[in-house]
């Protein structure tokens, strides 16, 4: 196993989280008045808060009160890689206050259903009409069922979408996606609106399946996203290969 084959798997175990800064090999850098701390050898990640006033969404706003810094990492906390199934991947988190939780399109169950993630339950309506939509938009409960919900960035700036692009975390979630696509096969990957689909060009779909529509934004879901069917077909293929498949409806 690689080095970076190494650091994947132990960071999905919580071995890499670090948050002493003096242990760090290579300088923060600045990213909009936050500091955001990567090795890009990708053997640690830390996210540090860079004075009192820089505001970091990931589960909240990060002030010297409240730092919910683990929430930046809750992607890899429910399920163990090994038990990965379907990828869903997203660009960036939530930008508004108290919407990100970590996972990609996820909120936690006090925050309002963002427009994107309410299109997604109706389309998962359509395609299991017996799913009882919830008032919630935790999405846990697929996490804890082998669905990595993962963005791009793993931070934003508060109300500034994509604040934190091209910073240092598309490397690693990148390397991320390779190690899936290279050391596991039959995975489902879904890579929904242009972004998404540009990150996913390195998945070999003769090995996995790869499901590809337009973002579900209220901007594009009409131009189909509602009516892909994506949820049954990952499914299907996962049972076709003998791996038991994902309950959707499972939100309570």
């Amino acid at each position: 196993m690689s080095k970076t084959q190494k650091t994947i798997t132990n960071f999905f175990k919580r071995k890499v989280i670090d948050d002493d800064e003096s242990n760090c090999k290579k300088p923060c850098t600045d990213v909009g008045g936050d500091k955001l701390v990567l090795r890009p050898q990708h053997d640690n990640l830390k996210i540090v808060q860079s004075n009192n006033n820089s505001r970091l969404v990931a589960g909240g706003y990060i002030s010297a009160k409240w730092y919910q810094k683990n929430q930046v990492f809750s992607w890899s906390f429910h399920c163990d890689i090994d038990n990965v199934k379907v990828i869903i991947l997203g660009q960036d988190p939530y930008h508004g206050p108290k919407q990100a939780n970590g996972l990609a399109f996820s909120v936690e169950r006090d925050v309002a259903k963002p427009p994107s993630l309410i299109n997604i339950f109706k389309e998962i309506k359509n395609e299991y009409p017996e799913f009882k939509i919830p008032a919630h938009g935790d999405l846990k409960q697929w996490s804890s069922q082998g669905v990595l919900l993962l963005n791009a960035s793993l931070t934003v700036r508060a109300n500034q979408a994509n604040s934190h692009s091209n910073h240092g975390w598309e490397q690693f979630t990148d390397s991320i996606i390779k190690y899936l696509n290279q050391n596991y096969s039959n995975r489902v990957f879904m890579l929904w609106g242009n972004y998404a689909q540009k990150k996913g060009a390195v998945i070999d779909s003769k090995k996995h399946l790869v499901l590809k529509s337009v973002h579900p934004s209220p901007l594009s879901v009409m131009r189909g996203f509602f009516g892909c069917g994506h949820f049954k077909q990952a499914n299907d293929y996962l049972i076709k290969h003998g791996i038991k498949p994902i309950d959707w409806t499972k939100l309570d």
